[in-house]
């Protein structure tokens, strides 16, 4: 049988050309215009903010350390993750401004424990977020005794570990770090600008309401907290948005900001990156 160069041809671009059911071609692929590739992307950003918040209200929250009332625990600049299914969820587990709305208690709800290190909303400042640690349960009296916490009490266990260089008050200072241990076995380090004689080392007792929590910085001359009843005082379980697990990144606050992107290879703290909150 006859077959020409034109016949190859034929054949070829039929075989490399699109075809539908039946030999027949595929229309061509239909070019997005300005307008439809401009809404394409709109969906995709409004698609990812959605996941995005879906996430930060339900499972994780990231909170950045704003002040050293934390130390030496957690430092200026550091990044972490709060967990907010440990506690359950409450109008404090919302977004601005949802965290405004008259809501009352709490579902799926899970209590805090001695020791823990909680992101809180603190009313009494604008209901800012606060994070401190959980030194007084509901029912408990808290006192502070010469620099030695007291809790119904007791005295917990306090052991001095070394003489440290930090900054108090702005100015360069060695200080004393102890070691405190609760009774159910949580141990952390503390640090006293002011030794035993500052002014929140000889204060209480506190009662601690039902439903509430005593919250105490691990820097504690340095640190606004449930001890100064006026600021912060006793923190509602509702006031509560979640456990803090665990840092994502941390930067040097004394070296660079997190908006300077370009100092980051130099402020970077990469050894704390992915430690857990203690």
């Amino acid at each position: 049988m006859a077959f020409s160069l034109k016949d190859l041809g034929d054949k070829l671009r039929d075989f490399g050309g699109k075809k539908g059911v039946e030999g027949e071609a595929l229309p061509d692929q239909h070019k997005m215009t300005a307008a439809e590739e401009a809404w394409d992307l709109a969906k995709t950003v409004f698609f990812a903010v959605a996941i995005a918040l879906v996430l930060r209200v339900v499972i994780f929250q990231p909170f950045n350390i704003p002040s050293g009332s934390m130390k030496p625990n957690l430092l200026v600049g550091d990044f972490l993750v709060v967990s907010k299914p440990t506690y359950g969820y409450s109008r404090a587990s919302l977004v601005y401004p949802l965290t405004r709305l008259p809501l009352e208690g709490r579902i799926f709800a899970g209590a805090p424990e001695r020791g823990d290190v909680v992101v809180f909303k603190n009313k009494k400042d604008g209901n800012k977020d606060y994070i401190k640690r959980v030194i007084g349960m509901p029912g408990d009296e808290i006192r502070v005794i010469g620099g030695h916490l007291h809790i119904n009490g007791e005295p917990i266990q306090k052991e001095f570990v070394s003489m440290v260089n930090v900054t108090c008050d702005g100015r360069p200072a060695e200080i004393p770090s102890y070691r405190e241990t609760m009774d159910n076995g949580v141990s952390y380090m503390v640090e006293e600008c002011h030794g035993d004689n500052g002014r929140l080392d000889n204060v209480g007792p506190y009662q601690v309401p039902a439903d509430h929590y005593f919250m105490m910085g691990d820097n504690r001359d340095q640190s606004q907290d449930s001890r100064v009843i006026s600021q912060v005082g006793y923190v509602h379980i509702d006031d509560v948005v979640g456990r803090a697990e665990r840092l994502f990144f941390s930067v040097d606050g004394a070296k660079t900001q997190f908006w300077q992107i370009w100092k980051w290879p130099f402020a970077v703290l990469y050894g704390r990156i992915l430690d857990p909150v203690e």
